[in-house]
């Protein structure tokens, strides 16, 4: 099953085991449970810790990796290979014993739930988003034997996913219940079984001491702020909502100048380990608020917690362009999506649409043409703005359909599922009806701003106004990536900016005669 270069990581990978690990099989004759099957006696051929029995699971094929003493139960229903393989290789060192890396306060408070939670999580093997919510709760699963994961292939258990209308990955559901749809850290998930979580966290954070720089936002552009301002001796810290920001949504990267190819996930836990080699505070999962001037400024979160800082750095970055049509939202993880790469398997022979004709969207629609049975594009403009050899590609595939001058006009559907949309032609003024199961929205970013409107410049698109050293129309206030007015949104261009907007900082506190500072700078 596995080739000999995984077979050789793996195995130094098992060595770690410190305790024995059963693999419960659950396969019937079916092609996939037979991968799953040989996939399961490679892993037991690497280590004498790990044996492997059968039984008739509830769903077929399945493999729970679980320990007799612990008695923790993970299971992959399916088979977790491509972003899943990584999720597998740590359920099995996880419950082989091997040390977690979470901060034992964390690890007390999974331990201390009450309860029992069976968490069941839908995803796709292209989604790259996905793990990272499986990765957290297997970590949870192997804490505390009251709570169970069980990963879910919805290419492979198709009629489950249509029985629960379920659109959109990774889905989580937690005793039969929706719980969350989209990625979900470790935190998010604690705050919202235990009620007390937020409000211990705002207590906190609310007694930290100022820093001399604090970066709002952990994406490429904070990330490269952070280690330049740690590196200058500065008391730095990052607030974000979620490290890597839509760096992390990211598949493809063939741009970042001496790395020829890479993917977004592993860019940020790149960037993520780059930043805790210094001395950066990082306080993930929080959601800035409000920025006030004073004597230091003051960033208010949504907990309540109140930072205080003597320079502040925005880098929050952008999010996805939404339609703003009726329906979209009515329909938004029921049809309407925005990650083709994540969403795309569980649309399988059907019928989607792709808006947005830029590089963006003809790239999913490329993507998703492999996948579907018929891809029709629609694009606002009178011609495609994707580069020729997208569109040359487009074009020789003979199941995408594209469509200019095409305003969205409405996304209908039955109250449970997308099931058309309706467009208007720009050019004759007619509409038009589309009968189709998906809608992948691709019509770019918008800053991450609205929170500072009235506080600092903004163009009218909401970007931050910037100036040469990235300094805001606030004093003291930096800005840098996408959410500022810069020309171009690239992730080398947002890294650049970060290091510009960090010096900026750096020179505005040694000119505010900052004692301590002057002394790092010597």
């Amino acid at each position: 099953m596995l080739d000999t270069n995984l077979m050789a990581q793996l195995k130094t990978y098992l060595q770690n085991l410190k305790r024995p690990v059963e693999l419960v099989v659950s396969a019937d004759s079916s092609p996939k449970a037979q991968e799953l099957r040989a996939l399961a006696q490679d892993i037991e051929s690497l280590s004498p810790l790990v044996s492997i029995t059968e039984n008739d699971g509830k769903r077929m094929p399945s493999m729970k990796v679980t320990n007799a003493t612990t008695q923790t139960d993970i299971t992959f229903a399916g088979l977790p290979m491509g972003h899943e393989f990584t999720s597998l290789v740590l359920a099995l060192l996880h419950t082989g014993g091997h040390p977690l890396k979470l901060d034992d306060a964390v690890i007390a408070q999974i331990k201390a739930l009450p309860g029992e939670y069976h968490f069941e999580t839908y995803v796709s093997l292209s989604c790259q988003n996905c793990p990272d919510v499986v990765q957290a709760l297997n970590m949870m699963a192997a804490v505390n034997p009251n709570i169970t994961n069980v990963m879910i292939d919805g290419s492979l258990f198709q009629t489950e996913v249509f029985d629960r209308d379920i659109l959109a990955v990774p889905s989580v559901y937690l005793n039969g219940e929706v719980f969350a749809q989209g990625r979900i850290s470790l935190t998010e998930i604690l705050n919202k079984i235990d009620t007390g979580a937020t409000a211990r966290q705002a207590e906190v954070l609310a007694e930290k001491e100022p820093f001399d720089v604090l970066v709002v936002g952990g994406g490429p552009a904070g990330a490269s702020a952070a280690i330049y301002a740690a590196r200058k001796g500065l008391r730095t810290g990052i607030v974000a909502d979620k490290f890597g920001g839509q760096v992390a949504e990211t598949v493809g990267i063939e741009n970042f100048i001496s790395v020829k190819a890479t993917e977004g996930p592993k860019l940020v836990a790149n960037l993520e380990a780059h930043v805790h080699e210094y001395d950066v505070d990082i306080m993930d999962n929080q959601r800035a608020l409000s920025l006030k001037s004073g004597e230091l400024f003051e960033l208010e979160l949504e907990n309540g917690a109140v930072l205080k800082s003597k320079t502040v750095l925005l880098a929050t970055g952008a999010r996805w362009r939404e339609m703003n049509v009726p329906g979209e939202q009515e329909y938004r993880g029921k049809g309407v999506a925005y990650c083709p790469h994540c969403d795309g398997p569980l649309f399988k022979g059907k019928r989607v649409a792709v808006i947005g004709g830029g590089n963006s969207g003809i790239e999913a629609a490329i993507d998703l043409a492999n996948i579907v049975e018929h891809v029709t594009v629609l694009e606002f403009d009178s011609q495609l703005r994707a580069d020729d050899v997208l569109q040359r590609k487009a074009a020789s595939m003979g199941n995408i359909k594209i469509i200019t001058q095409a305003m969205t006009t409405e996304v209908v559907g039955d109250t449970k599922r997308v099931n058309g949309l309706n467009y208007t032609d720009r050019a004759t003024g007619e509409s038009h009806h589309v009968e189709l199961e998906g809608i992948f929205v691709q019509i770019g970013l918008i800053p991450n701003s609205e929170w500072l409107e009235g506080t600092i410049g903004l163009t009218p698109r909401g970007e931050i106004i910037v100036d040469g050293k990235g300094e805001t129309s606030l004093t003291g206030v930096f800005a840098a990536g996408d959410v500022t007015n810069s020309a171009y949104k690239q992730i080398i261009i947002a890294m650049g900016s970060g290091a510009t907007a960090s010096l900026g900082a750096f020179d505005y506190l040694i000119r505010h005669s900052a004692p301590e500072v002057e002394q790092a700078a010597a």
